[in-house]
């Protein structure tokens, strides 16, 4: 692209033309005004990509904040379900230390 650049603005160079500037500079001239047309023709799409990677970060971030709540909450689950397991089993072990107790009256009783 820049070979292609660089022929047009020697042909532009080239011609009679003289507006005060020698072929070099009008080589020059020509050469920065095809930059100029093609950052410009890049600028759009670039201010476009980084418009959608900015809005793809704020969706990453908001993303990972309601993960990070969803995840709190979970932990809060099990830790309540854990505590509630401990009373029932609590409960149950009192249940079976009655019924254990009951038993070996039972076997004095009969015993005697």
């Amino acid at each position: 692209m820049f070979g292609a650049l660089l022929v047009l603005a020697l042909a532009a160079g080239c011609s009679r033309q003289d507006h005060g500037m020698g072929p070099a500079q009008q080589a020059g001239k020509a050469v920065d005004e095809a930059g100029d047309k093609v950052a410009e023709g890049l600028r759009a799409p670039l201010e476009k990509a980084d418009a959608a990677a900015k809005k793809l970060a704020e969706r990453a971030d908001q993303e990972r904040r309601q993960l990070a709540e969803r995840t709190e909450d979970a932990r809060e689950k099990i830790k309540d379900a854990t505590q509630e397991a401990g009373r029932g089993l609590q409960k149950a072990t009192g249940k079976v230390g009655e019924k254990v107790e009951q038993a070996g009256e039972k076997l004095q009783d009969a015993a005697r």
